[in-house]
C-alpha cells in the first residue's frame, strides 16, 4: 500500500486529491496538511512513501520546505502546479531541487476531464514510490574542445519523468563547439519555452525551443515545444527541424517515437541517439529504428535513472549499444565524436 500526503491550503484541493486517491486499492491517503509547518510532523508520525506538494502556502511556501525536505529527510515529491509561466518557473525550480515529478492544480470545472486527471495522478503517484531519490551531484565542469575537431553529426535526446534535471545535467557539461542537439522531453506546453530558457542559462552551448525550419548548427541545442512533434528532415547536406501538429504518439506530444523515427529516416549514420530516464516505453522502437539505420545509441543505466521505463525499454529490444551512468555520457559522447 503506498502511503500519500496531501499538502495544500486548500481545503477543496485536499479534499478532492484524497478522494482521487483513494479510488486506488493500492493506495492511501493517511493525511492532509494545510501548511509545511503542519506537513513536517505529519511526516514524522505517519512516515508518508509520498507527497503531493502545492507550491504556493502560508507560514512556508513550498520551495521552502522542499528544500528543507530533500537536505533533511528526501523522499518522492509530486508538485501541484500551475500551468502558467510563473508556474512552470517555479515547477523547474523545484524538480532542481529533488522533486520527482508535477501534475497541474486540479481545476473547478473538472467534471469532464476529471477520469483522465485522475488516472495520471495515480500513475504519477505510483511511479513516484518507486522512484530512486538521486543526491544531488557536484558540476561537472564544461568539457574542453577548443582545439579538438568534432566529427559532424547530429545527437537526438529523449527523456520523460526526472529528464528535465537529467538533460540539464548533461547539456551542462557540453562545449559550444559541440555538434546540434535535438531534445523531445515530455513537458506541458506552457513549461518548455520556460524549460529552454533554463537550460539556455546553464549553457555553453545555445539552447532554444524550436519553432520549425531551423537549420541544424553545431552549438545549438533544440527543445521540442511541449504541444508539438518536433521532427528532423533533410534537405541536401542539411538538416532542419519541422514542428507536427498531429495525434499524441504512445500518450504523448512531443513523442520522442516521433523525433528518434525521423532521425532514422533521414539522419542514420549521422546520428546518435541518447535515451535518458523516463516513465513508460515512448521512444524505444525508434531507437531501436536509428540503431538499424547506423546510429550510435546510448541508454542511461538503471542505477543513475529516476525512473528505468523508457531506457529499460529500449534495453529490453537491444535498441542500444551501451548503457552508461548519466555523469559519464557526456564524455562518452565526445569520444564518439572526436575526429
Amino acid at each position: 500500500m503506498i502511503k500519500v500526503l496531501v499538502i495544500d491550503d486548500s481545503a477543496l484541493v485536499r479534499q478532492l486529491l484524497t478522494h482521487m486517491l483513494e479510488q486506488a486499492d493500492d493506495i492511501c491517503v493517511v493525511g492532509g496538511a494545510e501548511n509545511p509547518l503542519q506537513a513536517r510532523d505529519m511526516i514524522k508520525t505517519l512516515a508518508p512513501d509520498v507527497l503531493t506538494l502545492d507550491i504556493e502556502m502560508p507560514k512556508m511556501d513550498g520551495i521552502a520546505f522542499l528544500r528543507n525536505l530533500m537536505r533533511l529527510r528526501p523522499m518522492p515529491v509530486i508538485m501541484i502546479s500551475t500551468l502558467t509561466e510563473k508556474g512552470a518557473a517555479i515547477t523547474l525550480e523545484a524538480l532542481s531541487i529533488g522533486a520527482i515529478d508535477f501534475i497541474a492544480k486540479p481545476k473547478n470545472d473538472l467534471q469532464n476531464s476529471l477520469p483522465t486527471y485522475q488516472a495520471e495522478l495515480l500513475e504519477k503517484v505510483r511511479q513516484a514510490a518507486c522512484c530512486r531519490i538521486r543526491p544531488k551531484m557536484p558540476v561537472t565542469p564544461i568539457i574542453s574542445t577548443h582545439n579538438a575537431k568534432l566529427k559532424n553529426r547530429l545527437v537526438a535526446i529523449g527523456a520523460s519523468t526526472g529528464g528535465t534535471e537529467a538533460i540539464a545535467e548533461l547539456i551542462s557539461t557540453l562545449p559550444a563547439n559541440f555538434p546540434p542537439v535535438v531534445i523531445a522531453q515530455h513537458i506541458p506546453a506552457a513549461f518548455s519555452a520556460s524549460f529552454a530558457r533554463r537550460l539556455d542559462t546553464k549553457c555553453a552551448m545555445s539552447v532554444h525551443e524550436a519553432v520549425g525550419g531551423e537549420l541544424l548548427k553545431p552549438g545549438f541545442v533544440y527543445v521540442a515545444p511541449g504541444d508539438k512533434h518536433l521532427t528532423i528532415i533533410r534537405r541536401g547536406t542539411h538538416f532542419y527541424t519541422e514542428l507536427l501538429d498531429t495525434d499524441p504518439v504512445n500518450r504523448h506530444k512531443p513523442s520522442v517515437e516521433v523525433l528518434f523515427n525521423s532521425v532514422a529516416e533521414c539522419a542514420g549514420q549521422q546520428s546518435i541517439g541518447v535515451m535518458l530516464t523516463g516513465m513508460g516505453k515512448d521512444g524505444a522502437q525508434g531507437l531501436l529504428a536509428m540503431k538499424e539505420q547506423g546510429s550510435h545509441n546510448i541508454c542511461q543505466d538503471e542505477a543513475t535513472s529516476v525512473v528505468w521505463g523508457m531506457p529499460g525499454a529500449a534495453v529490453a529490444i537491444d535498441a542500444h549499444h551501451e548503457q552508461q551512468p548519466l555523469h559519464l555520457i557526456a564524455n562518452r559522447l565526445l569520444s564518439l565524436l572526436r575526429v
